[in-house]
C-alpha cells in the first residue's frame, strides 16, 4: 500500500516533485521526502489518507489550508504548496533536516528544566501569532514540533481545521472525529471540550502545549490508557497530576503553570499563549533570586494620616499596599513586604537606618489629607545612601480618582527606577469601584494585623459592611473567609463551625473573581484543617498558577501544607523565600522557626526566635515556641519562665496552658498547676483536647497524650502537626495519629 500510494502520488505530480522516500506516517496522513525541480530544494511532501480524503469537500480543505501559507513567523513551518490530483489531497511544507520533538523525546526521555521551558516559550510564541490571525491549531503534540538547529519550529497550522470545516459526511458524527473515525487531535493532548466535540478556541491550544511540557519534563504524557477513550475520559474527569510527583527538581512555579494550562474550564486558563510564555519567562529566572542587595530596590512606607480623622489612616494604608502589590509583580525591583514597612509608622528612624534593616535602596513616603470629598496626597521618592529627593509630587484630586492617583505613582517610581512595570502590573487590581467599600475593607485589614477577641470582631463587622455596600467585592469575601481561619486556628472558636463558613467565603470570591490566588490558597488552608490533602493540594496548585506568585502564597504553601505533609526542607525554603523582602514581619519569622524546629534544626529554631525577640519582645507566639524548645532540649527553668510570660500574653491559648501546667508540675509546683489544669477542664471546650496532649506529652505521659490527641485531631484543633509533632513523633501512636489525619507515617 505504501508504495502503491507513492506511485499514484507520483503521477499526480508530475514532473513538478520528485519523490525520494518515505519519512513518516500519522493517522491522517502520509509524509514524503520529495525533491521541487524548479526551486533546486528539498521538500516534505504530506498526502492525506485516501479514506480520509474521500470524506472531505476539497475546495473547501484547500481553501482552508491555504490561510496557513500567510503565517510569517520563525517558528511556524509555511506552506509552499497544496493541491489535489484524482482525489489525492496533498501539502508542500519545508523539508527539516533536523529531528522531531517527538524523536528527542524518544531518545532523552526527560529534557533539562531550562531547555523543555526554551521549546516551550518558542511553541507558545508561534501559537500566539497564529491564534491572532484566526487560526488555531488543534494538533499540537511533539511529533508537530520540528527542531532546525535546535530552533522549535510549528508545523501543520490550519490541517485540523481544514479537515473538521470541509468534512461532507454529515452533522450527526461527532465534529471532532473524521469520516474514518479518527480523532482531529491526539488523545493525549486533547483539551476537554475538543474531546467531547465543542467549539474551540485557542486555549485548547493552550491545554495541549501544557501537556507537551508536562511530558518534555516528566518523560511521558499526563495521562495514559490502554485505549483512546480511557485517556480521552483522564483529561475530562482527573485532576493533572504534579510534575513534581515525578521529578522534584521542576521549581514550583513551572508546575503551578503547568496546572493553570491544563484546567478543565477554558475560563480558567491562560488567556493567550502569549500569557503562558510570560509564565515560563518569570520561571526561567534561576532561583533563588540574586542577593537583594544587587537588585533596584524600595520600601513603601505607609502614608501618614494628616487629618483629624482615623479613616484616613486607613486610606494612607491601603494606598501604600496597593503600591507595595503592583512594584511587587515588576521584574528586577525588589519591594520590602508591607509588615515590615509598616514597623516604622510613627517611629523617629533616620532612612539610612530603615534602608539598612530592609536592605533597599530607595524609599517612597507620603501623607494623606481628605475634606470632604477632596483628597490631597503628597508623595516623595528618597534615595537612602545620601537622602537625595529623586521624586516628589503632590495630587490634589476628588476621592474617586485614589485609584488613578495609585497608578500615577506606580508609573512614576517606576520610571524613576529604571524599571519597566510589566502589562499585568501596569494596572492594579480594582478592589471596587465603592469607595465606601473600599473603606470599610481597609479598616478591616488594619484591625486583622492585630489579632485579638476585640479586634476580630471588629474585622467581621467591617467586612460584612463592605459585602453589604458592594456584593460584588471579591476581595471583601476572600478576607472574610481568611477571618473564619484566624478563628479557628487562634483558637477564639471551634473550627468544625468556622471552617464551613470560611469555605463559602471564599467559594463567593470565586464565583466573582474566579482566579484570585488568595482565595484558592484559603480554600487549601480550609481543605488541610479537615485533613483533605488531595484537595488542598489541588486548591495550592491553583494559588501559584499565576505569576508572579504572591510572597503571601508561597510562604502559606510551606507553612500551612509542606509542613505538615512532612516534607520540611521544602517548607522551609518556601518559607524562607517568603520571608526574603519581609524580614520585620515576626509572624512570619516565628512560623519560619516552627518549619526550623520541626525539621529538627533546634539551634537555628532558637537563634531566629531570639531574633524575633530582638524585634519585639513580647511577641507572644516566639515567647512560647521558645519555651517550648527549651523544654525538648532540658532547660526547664528557662523554658518555665518563658512560657509563664507566654501565657500572660495569651490566657485564652490552650497550648500554652497545658505547656505551662506541665512545667510546673516538672518543677514541684503543683498548687500553681492545679487552676491551669481545670481551665483545661475534662476536654470538652474547644482546644482543651491539644492543651492537655501538651501537657501529658511533656511530663512524659505519652500514651495519655496520645488519647488526647485522637481528640483534638476528631475536633479538627488547627495546627496540630506543628504543636505536637516534635513531642509524639517518636511515640509508637505516632503513625496511628498520622493515619488519622490522613497524613504519611
Amino acid at each position: 500500500m505504501p508504495e502503491l500510494l507513492r506511485e499514484q502520488l507520483q503521477a499526480c505530480l508530475g514532473a513538478a516533485y520528485t519523490i525520494e522516500r518515505e519519512l513518516g506516517r500519522g493517522g491522517m496522513a502520509t509524509v514524503f521526502l520529495a525533491r521541487d525541480v524548479k526551486h533546486h530544494r528539498h521538500v516534505a511532501l504530506k498526502v492525506l489518507d485516501p479514506q480520509l480524503a474521500a470524506s472531505l469537500g476539497t475546495e473547501r480543505f484547500l481553501a482552508e489550508i491555504r490561510v496557513t501559507a500567510n503565517l510569517q513567523h520563525p517558528n511556524v513551518l509555511p506552506l509552499f504548496d497544496s493541491g489535489e490530483k484524482n482525489g489525492l489531497l496533498f501539502y508542500v511544507m519545508p523539508f527539516v533536516a533536523g529531528e522531531s520533538l517527538r524523536a528527542k523525546l524518544d531518545r532523552e526521555g526527560q529534557l533539562p528544566v531550562d531547555e523543555a521551558l526554551r521549546i516551550a516559550g518558542a511553541i507558545a510564541s508561534a501559537l500566539d501569532y497564529a491564534h491572532r490571525h484566526g487560526l488555531v491549531h488543534r494538533d499540537v503534540k511533539p511529533e508537530n514540533v520540528l527542531l532546525s538547529d535546535g530552533v522549535p519550529v510549528v508545523a501543520d497550522f490550519g490541517i485540523a481545521k481544514a479537515v473538521v470545516s470541509s468534512r461532507v459526511d454529515g452533522a450527526s458524527t461527532n465534529p471532532g472525529l473524521t469520516h474514518a473515525g479518527l480523532a482531529l487531535g491526539t488523545p493525549s493532548y486533547m483539551s476537554p471540550e475538543q474531546a467531547m466535540g465543542e467549539t474551540v478556541d485557542g486555549r485548547s491550544d493552550i491545554y495541549a502545549l501544557g501537556c507537551v511540557l508536562y511530558e518534555m519534563l516528566s518523560g511521558d504524557v499526563p495521562f495514559t490508557g490502554p485505549s483512546a477513550q480511557s485517556i480521552i475520559a483522564k483529561h475530562l474527569t482527573e485532576a493533572v497530576p504534579s510534575i513534581r510527583d515525578v521529578r522534584d527538581s521542576v521549581p514550583l512555579n513551572v508546575d503551578a503553570t503547568i496546572v493553570r494550562a491544563m484546567a478543565k474550564e477554558p475560563a480558567n486558563r491562560f488567556t493567550s499563549p502569549a500569557q503562558f510564555a510570560a509564565a515560563l519567562v518569570s520561571a526561567l529566572r534561576v532561583e533563588p533570586m540574586p542577593h537583594s542587595a544587587a537588585l533596584t530596590s524600595v520600601a513603601v512606607l505607609p502614608f501618614a494620616n494628616m487629618s483629624a480623622d482615623k479613616q484616613n489612616e486607613y486610606f494612607g494604608d491601603g494606598l501604600a499596599e496597593e503600591i507595595i502589590n503592583v512594584l511587587a509583580q515588576v521584574p528586577g525591583l525588589k519591594v520590602a513586604g508591607r509588615t515590615s514597612s509598616f514597623f516604622f509608622r510613627e517611629k523617629d528612624v533616620a532612612f539610612e537606618e530603615i534602608g539598612r534593616r530592609l536592605n533597599v535602596g530607595h524609599i517612597l513616603e507620603g501623607s494623606v489629607r481628605t475634606a470632604g470629598n477632596h483628597i490631597r496626597v503628597t508623595a516623595q521618592l528618597i534615595k537612602v545612601t545620601d537622602g537625595f529627593h529623586i521624586w516628589s509630587e503632590r495630587y490634589d484630586r476628588e476621592m474617586t480618582d485614589i485609584f488613578a492617583i495609585q497608578d500615577e505613582i506606580t508609573q512614576t517610581i517606576a520610571a524613576a527606577l529604571q524599571v519597566r512595570l510589566s502589562p499585568e502590573a501596569a494596572t492594579l487590581r480594582r478592589p471596587t469601584p465603592n469607595l465606601r467599600a473600599y473603606a470599610a475593607y481597609l479598616e478591616a485589614r488594619a484591625h486583622w494585623v492585630r489579632p485579638t477577641p476585640e479586634s476580630m470582631v471588629r474585622v467581621k463587622e467591617c467586612l460584612e459592611q463592605a459585602i453589604e455596600l458592594d456584593s460584588k467585592f471579591a476581595m471583601a469575601y476572600s478576607l472574610l473567609g481568611a477571618h473564619y481561619t484566624m478563628l479557628a486556628n487562634i483558637g477564639f472558636r471551634p473550627a468544625r463551625e468556622v471552617i464551613p463558613l470560611a469555605r463559602a467565603a471564599e467559594q463567593a470570591a470565586l464565583r466573582i473573581e474566579p482566579s484570585l490566588p488568595e482565595a484558592h490558597a484559603l480554600l487549601g488552608v480550609c481543605a488541610g484543617t479537615d485533613f483533605e490533602w488531595n484537595e488542598a493540594e489541588r486548591e495550592w496548585r491553583l494559588a501559584m498558577a499565576h505569576e508572579p506568585v504572591s510572597r503571601d502564597v508561597r510562604f502559606w504553601y510551606g507553612n500551612h501544607y509542606l509542613l505538615s505533609m512532612g516534607r520540611c526542607a521544602e517548607a522551609v525554603d518556601a518559607m524562607a523565600r517568603g520571608l526574603e523582602e519581609d524580614p520585620l514581619n515576626v509572624l512570619y519569622r516565628h512560623h519560619f522557626a516552627v518549619g526550623l524546629r520541626h525539621a529538627g534544626r533546634l539551634e537555628d529554631a532558637e537563634a531566629e526566635l531570639r531574633k524575633i525577640l530582638e524585634i519585639d519582645e513580647n511577641f507572644p507566639l516566639a515567647v512560647n515556641t521558645l519555651g517550648a524548645i527549651c523544654a525538648q532540649q532540658g532547660r526547664f527553668e528557662e523554658a518555665l519562665t518563658l512560657t509563664g510570660k507566654a501565657y500572660a500574653l495569651t490566657p485564652w491559648r490552650h497550648p500554652v496552658i497545658g505547656q505551662l501546667a506541665a512545667l510546673l508540675v516538672r518543677a514541684g509546683a503543683t498548687s500553681r498547676a492545679d487552676p491551669l489544669l481545670e481551665k483545661l477542664g475534662t476536654g470538652e471546650e474547644y482546644g482543651a483536647p491539644t492543651g492537655l496532649a501538651v501537657f501529658h506529652a511533656l511530663c512524659g505521659e505519652f500514651d495519655r497524650a496520645a488519647d488526647w490527641a485522637e481528640h483534638a485531631i476528631e475536633e479538627r484543633y488547627p495546627r496540630l502537626v506543628p504543636i505536637l509533632g516534635p513531642l509524639l513523633r517518636s511515640s509508637p501512636r505516632w503513625p496511628a495519629l498520622a493515619k488519622l489525619m490522613n497524613l504519611p507515617g
